[in-house]
């Protein structure tokens, strides 16, 4: 179902619209631009410092002021997209190489393949899984690790979405219609037979896009559907995330937060919510944590503790690698997810269409939950089985991982260990029901 047979979205409505941006994007651009000599100079030092030919590179002073000049570059510059680095997996006990491959391509997203070099046929079921990441301010790298985890069980592909400041205007607009829409083709793409994945924020569009799917009888609606820490109703135990949108209100958001991309950037004057200000946001909320890690970079780097510092330099480049997004995709966001509540409440659209998770019969689902996520709240993934009514009984699941926030409900040890597992067990559960399913009908 392309893009084509809707035409193109309607305009936001009047109060979505940005009628003011704000300037401290310009602003951001002069700071980077003023401070490029301090970081110029700092580096310069650093490297003299750590020269083994200067006598001081050996003493503590000499330690103290590379290890300062590098936290100060490193707190100040500007991180770009990383890499995947996912150069091999283990499949059924045999290491192969893996290759980072582009199958679907549009102006606001890719579709990657991660294709497992194999040498020998496989043993089993392997699902073919399309991870939804987030589109909220960082790269879909974030999910490294969720991609690691499912390599050697599954064929994975993935959405890599595009920095919006990278797009130039004359490529049109990109709001949440058209995240639903990027989403349905994709499937289509894939050409059936492939579980859906969604992470966090794209809960909310891969549930309204399976809706549309299959209220059109789609053949290529997933199999299954897994969503992981999404705010399917953030009424439910809201977090300070969603009382803040409650509080400030779409106009707030509109008036503030909003800006136009500043020259060079290919995107120049396109209305876009800076990746910047969602990094300061989340910066925000554990601001004490940061600044204890960062003492202790510079503590390491005194020491000459390799392997904490390489730890440090690994997370902080991922974290700190943000990206912007479109004005129009983040306040309908904003407005339909955390203030209207339009899913749960029955009232979201899609083209003019209802979005109706009552729709779904064919598509088995899972939701899974941190006990203490402190971003989308205990329940509010939940709600999606309320919504889903049709789907039988033996062909849902929920799951709260206990001892993890949101992190960890797709990275870390526990979701290695206990949560990929189960996702593994329900596609191939799914997949074995969806069969008798079909047969039935």
């Amino acid at each position: 179902m392309p893009i084509g047979e809707f035409g193109r979205p309607p305009e936001l409505p009047s109060e979505l619209s940005p009628t003011t941006t704000s300037p401290l994007y310009w602003m951001y651009e002069m700071g980077q631009a003023s401070l490029n000599p301090a970081r110029a100079v700092a580096d310069a030092t650093k490297l003299m410092f750590q020269n083994p030919l200067n006598p001081f590179s050996a003493t503590e002073f000499g330690k103290s002021v590379a290890a300062s000049c590098e936290v100060f570059e490193r707190t100040t510059r500007r991180y770009g997209k990383p890499e995947w680095n996912i150069n091999d997996t283990e499949v059924q006990g045999v290491r192969v190489p893996v290759e980072v491959k582009t199958v679907w391509e549009k102006p606001f997203c890719r579709l990657l393949y991660f294709q497992r070099r194999l040498s020998r046929p496989l043993r089993g079921p392997q699902p073919r899984i399309l991870i939804v990441a987030p589109m909220s301010g960082h790269y879909a790298t974030l999910l490294r690790g969720t991609v690691e985890a499912f390599l050697p069980n599954h064929e994975v592909y993935i959405t890599d979405w595009t920095d919006a400041r990278m797009v130039p205007v004359a490529m049109g607009r990109f709001d949440l219609d058209d995240y639903v829409d990027y989403v349905i083709e994709m499937l289509h793409a894939l050409g059936g037979n492939v579980h859906v994945v969604a992470v966090c924020q794209p809960s909310v569009p891969v549930l309204a896009a399976v809706s549309v799917m299959e209220a059109q009888h789609d053949p290529y609606a997933p199999i299954s559907m897994t969503l992981m820490g999404g705010p399917i109703d953030t009424r439910r135990n809201p977090t300070a995330v969603n009382k803040l949108a409650a509080e400030k209100g779409i106009d707030w958001f509109r008036n503030h937060v909003i800006s136009k991309v500043p020259f060079p950037h290919p995107g120049v004057m396109r209305d876009v919510y800076p990746g910047f200000l969602q990094l300061t946001g989340f910066v925000s909320m554990n601001f004490d944590r940061h600044m204890d890690a960062h003492k202790r970079l510079f503590n390491h780097l005194v020491k000459g503790d390799g392997d904490l510092v390489d730890k440090h330099r690994d997370f902080y480049d991922e974290y700190l690698a943000v990206m912007d997004l479109t004005a129009e995709f983040y306040l309908q966001t904003v407005d339909l997810v955390f203030i209207k509540h339009a899913l749960p409440l029955g009232t979201m659209t899609h083209r003019g269409r209802p979005v109706d998770p009552s729709k779904i019969q064919r598509v088995a689902l899972m939701t899974v939950e941190g006990e203490n996520d402190d971003i989308s709240g205990l329940g509010q993934t939940e709600a999606t089985h309320t919504l889903c009514t049709s789907i039988s009984d033996t062909r849902r699941v929920h799951y709260v991982q206990k001892g993890v926030g949101h992190y960890g409900v797709f990275n870390g040890s526990r979701f290695r260990s206990e949560i990929v597992p189960r996702i593994s067990d329900f596609m191939v559960s799914a997949a074995l029901t969806r069969s008798d399913f079909v047969a039935a009908e």
